[in-house]
């Protein structure tokens, strides 16, 4: 299943037509790598419709739509027209200027839902059959989903409306109002059941299908925010036939929500008999009674530049720079934020009981700590990385497409262009101290160190937990984890690709991500197995399927190119010429789930592009 966004920045998107121009803008033997390949296009077509609003495909690309306010259209896996219409004549209630709108991709087809928040009357609700864009129902009953009458737009989820939450188990649709949240069939729109015991958007939940029970966490959601008294954050077990709350506790905390992906930074575990909520640290629930167990709790160093309002063209905030929570059978590693002296450092708890079994010894000047990994007796960790950036660009594009949204979020226009918030998330690094760390995972005491990463140091590679393979800008090294023993030490700044941004698992190979293209090292002795040519930026780094993409976002183009890994040869590379497509590829890119196929949209056009020749 894939859930795919509402355009609130208004990216432009694509459509469809038999023709033979390169609607993408395929790079052919000028692209960069060992050796250029191309791509070839299986077709290109065109939308009846000028696809300002979604542009993309389902996960396996059987259907393709482009959304406009007022209209959709939808093609096949040919590029032929499904259906297409305006959403007046297709709704029976006339919702009709759906300045938010998202899909919810099933096996066949899935879901459109279309909301018209009317400023004089009431809001208007439908849901469409992506498959035939036949109406499945409508609804006036549901007010206040999106906010209104503000740049509250600006915290919009880029997904689903934080309001409304699909349970893809369920296939049903969690709406919340003021005073209550209500389940509804996705299919049909009948009510399951509704509760007034759970107020707020859904910031999380995990789907229990032994008990057929939903565990959630609640938060205040923009939309309802001026609306609600009396407001507690709510972690709550209730059975999912008739929603009745079995308990609810509380708990202290904000829920934020991340940037341009809207993710709630928040995460439930269902493990044996306890429900552990990652928030601020780590709170731990008796699942039957929702007694709270124990804690190990911090304060959250995600930050952002150029936070709190869209200002100065740029907007950034940054992510990933704790580890994610590592779970054994009976115990739980947690890397800890320090307080005043803002160190890091590595708790182990007994997972039955919360005991503090040991903590590490602290980490000064480390901006992150984004990985620790579990090698038979010892505890790697990575001190230093790469973080993730969101952030939005005030970006000017040619057209009046999208002029609603781009005022929505702050943007302007006049001149035949358009000021747009555009979304980017890309790795980059900070400057700090950069090691690896080999814990005693008996003791906590440290077994060896290595501090030899001067200017940066990628994610951690490790072989049959004996070996350890890692880099930084301009070398490459090999460790014995049980000794700490430097293996080898590459120069890989003689590869000519640039420094080094991360590393990818290949077989009997490492290879290096880098700057400006990839180098690959044998496990065996470090030696190198090649070298690509130059890619002039690489930002981004996609291991779709059975597949391997790089992409470069300089200069606001958006270049995906296709690489074999095992020879470091481009297969190909497509230039978008559009906006839109899925968020997670890039303005007017999306990629089939097997990473086979590639669609780039523009305007009213689309082109289906093959990977693999």
């Amino acid at each position: 299943m894939k859930t795919t966004s509402i355009a609130l920045l208004s990216l432009c998107m694509m459509g469809t037509f038999t023709a033979s121009a390169q609607l993408g803008g395929l790079l052919g033997k000028k692209s960069a790598g060992k050796k250029s390949g191309s791509f070839s296009t299986v077709w290109e077509s065109e939308f009846d419709n000028k696809a300002s609003r979604l542009a993309l495909c389902d996960g396996d690309g059987q259907y393709i739509i482009g959304t406009d306010d007022n209209s959709a259209s939808v093609l096949n896996a040919d590029g032929k027209a499904v259906w297409s219409g305006d959403y007046k004549k297709l709704t029976t209630n006339k919702t009709n200027n759906s300045e938010y709108q998202y899909t919810i991709w099933k096996e066949k087809g899935g879901y459109l839902f279309l909301f018209d928040a009317r400023k004089m009357g009431t809001d208007r609700v439908a849901v469409l059959d992506l498959a035939t864009g036949k109406e499945l129902w409508n609804s006036e009953l549901y007010q206040n989903l999106i906010p209104k009458g503000t740049k509250a737009e600006e915290g919009t989820d880029q997904g689903e409306l934080e309001t409304v939450k699909y349970i893809d188990e369920l296939d049903s649709f969690l709406i919340s109002q003021k005073n209550s949240v209500i389940l509804v069939k996705a299919n049909t729109g009948e009510k399951i059941w509704e509760t007034n015991r759970f107020k707020g958007g859904v910031g999380k939940y995990v789907y229990d299908a032994k008990r057929n029970e939903i565990i959630m966490v609640n938060f205040k959601p923009t939309a309802l925010g001026a609306l609600f008294s009396g407001f507690k954050n709510q972690l709550v077990r209730i059975n999912a036939a008739n929603g009745d709350i079995l308990w609810d506790a509380t708990f202290v905390g904000t829920i934020e929500k991340e940037l341009v992906t809207r993710r709630a930074i928040i995460d439930l575990w269902i493990k044996g008999d306890k429900i552990f909520m990652y928030l601020d640290g780590m709170n731990v629930y008796d699942y039957n009674t929702g007694q709270k167990l124990w804690n190990a709790n911090y304060e959250n160093d995600m930050q952002g530049s150029n936070g709190g309002l869209f200002s100065g063209g740029k907007r950034s905030k940054i992510y990933r720079t704790l580890a994610d929570p590592l779970f054994t059978d009976n115990a739980v590693y947690l890397v800890m934020l320090g307080g005043r002296d803002r160190t890091k450092y590595v708790e182990k708890h007994d997972l039955a009981s919360g005991k503090l079994l040991w903590a590490s010894e602290k980490i000064t000047g480390a901006f992150c700590m984004p990985n620790i990994y579990l090698a038979g007796d010892k505890l790697l960790i990575q001190v230093g990385g790469k973080v993730q950036v969101q952030e939005f660009r005030l970006e000017e594009t040619s057209g009046s497409a999208g002029f609603g949204a781009a005022m929505a979020l702050g943007g302007f226009g006049g001149g035949g262009t358009v000021k747009q918030w555009v979304p980017y998330i890309y790795w980059d690094y900070k400057n700090q101290k950069n090691s690896v760390l080999c814990i005693d995972d008996k003791t906590g005491q440290v077994a060896w160190r290595s501090e030899r990463f001067d200017k940066r140091i990628t994610d951690f590679i490790l072989e049959e937990n004996k070996t350890l393979f890692v880099g930084d800008g301009d070398e490459f090294y090999g460790y014995d984890i049980a000794s700490g023993k430097q293996l080898f030490d590459v120069k890989h700044n003689d590869a000519r690709v640039g420094k080094a941004t991360d590393v990818i698992d290949f077989g009997e190979k490492v290879v290096v991500l880098s700057e400006k293209g990839l180098a690959a090292y044998n496990k065996k002795d470090g030696t190198r197995a090649y070298a690509s040519d130059k890619i002039k930026g690489v930002d981004y780094f996609y291991h779709i399927g059975d597949n391997y993409f790089l992409r470069d976002q300089r200069n606001s183009k958006n270049i995906i190119y296709g690489i074999d890994m095992s020879n470091g040869e481009t297969k190909g590379s497509v230039q978008s010429k559009g906006k839109g497509g899925s968020p997670k590829y890039g303005n007017g890119i999306d990629i089939t789930t097997d990473g086979e196929y590639i669609f780039a949209f523009k305007g009213k056009k689309v082109e289906k592009i093959k990977v693999n020749n």
